[in-house]
């Protein structure tokens, strides 16, 4: 596929901006990386603050994939893009925490968050991304940066390059079963999630197990114990030890 790609000093949000520029009519493809965020969107619709500068700030508009894929498996392919660019850039290779942080060791160095937008001919995702590159909140004291953990300064430009690259193979590989399968598997690797213990932090309780596993779905798969439970929206902590619960 084809990037359109375009550069601001400021926006309120990327995904904001580029959702509504597919509302009128942008085609897939589109691009739009800013050096600032004035209103920058997290999961659960968390503030994303970064000095201007420091942090690749972008989103890509995506059509879904040719079979009923969900969403989530965007997201995927967006993290193990990034996780490629940043492998071939700082010879450092990230892993991914469920559903949508890509982690330094235990430290969460970028996420993700997609919206699904709805025209009056198609729908279409805007799979956003925040990666801290040389600085971050001081008071986020479970995130890193790319130049604190690899000692490497990137420009974001450079980051983007590198990730719209190896996100337009995934996303072709998508409309094919064989694609789609081999995407799963790829996650299932990289997710740093699988074999640890975890608390799963929901609106109204918080629940215990060892994750084990994601479904067709993208969700995770948690052993309470008593039984497999999936998840499909929550906060995951991964837990050291028994006593952290």
């Amino acid at each position: 596929m084809k990037w359109q790609v375009e550069h601001l000093e400021e926006v309120d949000s990327t995904n904001t901006w580029l959702g509504v520029r597919a509302r009128e009519g942008a085609p897939a493809g589109l691009v739009v990386y800013s050096d600032y965020q004035s209103a920058g969107r997290g999961r659960l619709d968390r503030d994303w603050r970064a000095a201007p500068g420091t942090s690749l700030l972008c989103s890509a508009l995506l059509e879904l994939p040719a079979s009923n894929t969900p969403p989530q498996w965007l997201i995927v392919a967006a993290a193990l893009s990034l996780c490629d660019a940043l492998d071939e850039l700082t010879h450092h290779r990230p892993s991914l925490k469920w559903p949508n942080d890509v982690l330094f060791g235990e430290h969460k160095v970028a996420g993700l968050l997609a919206d699904v937008v709805t025209t009056k001919s198609t729908t279409m995702v805007v799979v956003g991304l925040g990666l801290n590159l040389i600085d971050v909140d001081p008071t986020l004291v479970s995130a890193t940066t790319v130049l604190a953990h690899t000692g490497r300064s990137l420009a974001p430009a450079q980051v983007l390059h590198r990730y719209l690259h190896a996100l337009a193979v995934r996303r072709t590989a998508m409309d094919e079963p064989e694609g789609l399968e081999a995407l799963g598997l790829e996650y299932r690797r990289a997710l740093g999630t699988l074999g640890r213990r975890v608390r799963v932090e929901l609106a109204r309780e918080h629940v215990h197990g060892h994750a084990v596993g994601v479904d067709g779905e993208g969700a995770l798969l948690v052993d309470t114990g008593e039984g497999v439970r999936a998840f499909r929206a929550g906060d995951v902590v991964h837990v050291r030890r028994e006593d952290d619960e």
